[in-house]
């Protein structure tokens, strides 16, 4: 006779099976999100890595190049001993905020759910060339997934979560400044809410202060520290040159030059013949004008004072351009932008500042130039019309969850629809579209439409509570 397990027996069967269940689901899902590293046998690099590297030997402030994410990926590789820590760091992060995601609206978020979701979105969408990159791409997306957490679903996170999505999010607004600009709209936004859903009948619940505590939190966190680290109480340096590459883009500089020079107010005046349409050469050749008039920091307070008399002469020109750049900059969203390219800088921080990390760095596919245009352009027939569809979907998403009563997944798609304008915006009007720029943020789309297919079945269980409360 089969002896039957007693109850304790038994559910530490069942403990053991829901453990083990749990690390192959957390071992497959991280493998997904990492897999262009896996693949590439070290973590993905890009042209700007070396610069974030650099901030933290030499504690100086370079445009563009937070110290901040620096100093996490100091902090994250030991010390530099393996920089395999950051990618499995941004990786994890990644996971931990989809599941909340997923659990704080009462979705399937168990081990194989997750995985599900990890998979799904690392092969219809490049996030996992953002999470397994050396750059704060990925943190984008994980900023406007953790302000919608911390200003919807507060309620649903414990308070050692709150903490933990709040961290991610400080880390993801000291680590680039385009990222403050989009957090002030989402607070925007979430303000609006609280407005448009008394009017609407929306059982939602908008929480204004969490997520405008971290905007107001980097804002002072961002100088102080720069103070203490380098003696500069200043925001990462950059801004006005980005700003203006655009309008060198666009032609709009170049036409303020012809109808005001010669001015000796400008220096640029006596370059405006070699200025081309083409902000990366402005900004980037070492002969461009832009060097010639003072470059980074020097030639701030003349780009500025430019950008400025230019808005006031040609309003309209500047408001056609921008949205013409927000329209190229929502459409631009192939995977694989620059990734192709050599990586030289890198390479000469790594040999100069790393060398016990040159081998290992010098033997990845990426630096034996595998990771070709080809590659991504097979990536691109799944991830760009998916990109695209997932976009294009999140407005029916929104009506459609608002007819079932599931005013939970209609505000997260609406919220990740308008968040996915703003950045285009951002990055487009204010600097110049890149393909970069949008795809990082393009699996917030997907995610979203994903999980208001997956909610549909159910009514918000919250719906009859906060309709009593709002009675």
């Amino acid at each position: 006779m089969t002896p039957i397990p007693s109850p304790a027996a038994a559910e530490a069967t069942q403990d053991g099976r829901r453990a083990l269940a749990w690390a192959a689901a957390l071992a497959l899902s991280l493998a997904a999100l990492l897999a262009p590293a896996l693949w590439n046998g070290y973590a993905i690099v890009f042209f700007d890595t070396g610069g974030y590297i650099k901030r933290v030997f030499d504690l100086e402030l370079e445009p563009g190049r937070s110290l901040f994410y620096g100093l996490f990926l100091w902090g994250s590789s030991l010390g530099w001993v393996t920089l395999w820590g950051p990618v499995l760091a941004q990786a994890a992060v990644t996971l931990w905020l989809v599941r909340l995601a997923l659990r704080a609206h009462d979705l399937p978020h168990g081990p194989w759910a997750l995985t599900g979701a990890a998979v799904g979105l690392a092969a219809l969408t490049g996030i996992s060339w953002y999470s397994a990159q050396l750059m704060p791409d990925i943190l984008t997306g994980l900023l406007v997934l953790g302000f919608w957490m911390l200003g919807f679903r507060w309620e649903r996170l414990g308070r050692g979560e709150r903490a933990g999505v709040a961290a991610v999010g400080l880390l993801a607004l000291l680590s680039h400044m385009g990222t403050i600009a989009l957090a002030a709209g989402l607070v925007a936004v979430v303000a609006g809410a609280k407005l448009a859903v008394r009017r609407w009948g929306w059982a939602v619940t908008p929480r204004l202060l969490p997520p405008a505590l971290v905007l107001g939190a980097s804002l002072l966190v961002m100088p102080l520290g720069h103070l203490a680290l380098v003696g500069k109480a200043t925001f990462t340096p950059g801004g006005p040159a980005f700003v203006f590459g655009r309008l060198v883009q666009d032609g709009i500089a170049q036409k303020f030059l012809a109808e005001h020079c010669p001015d000796p107010a400008y220096k640029l005046c006596d370059y405006q013949d070699q200025i081309v349409p083409d902000a990366n050469e402005f900004l980037w050749h070492p002969d461009s004008p832009f060097r010639k008039v003072g470059g980074w920091g020097g030639a701030d307070a003349e780009l500025s004072r430019i950008t400025k008399e230019s808005l006031k002469a040609y309003p309209g020109l500047h408001l056609r351009t921008a949205l013409v750049a927000t329209w190229h900059q929502i459409l631009e969203v192939e995977t694989g932008d620059g990734l192709d390219e050599w990586q030289e800088v890198t390479r000469w921080i790594f040999s100069g500042h790393l060398p016990w990390q040159n081998d290992a760095f010098t033997a990845a596919k990426q630096q034996k130039q595998q990771t070709t245009q080809g590659m991504f352009d097979a990536l691109n027939l799944v991830h760009v019309p998916v990109a695209h569809l997932s976009l294009l979907a999140l407005p029916f998403v929104v009506a459609w969850a608002a007819r079932r009563k599931r005013h939970d997944v209609a505000a997260l798609a609406l919220f990740m629809l308008l968040a996915l304008l703003g950045n285009a915006f951002i990055n487009g009007a204010l600097s110049n579209p890149h393909d970069r720029y949008q795809s990082r943020v393009a699996w917030l789309a997907t995610l979203a439409v994903g999980m208001g297919v997956a909610g549909m079945g159910k009514r918000d269980p919250r719906l009859s509570s906060v309709n009593q409360t709002q009675s």
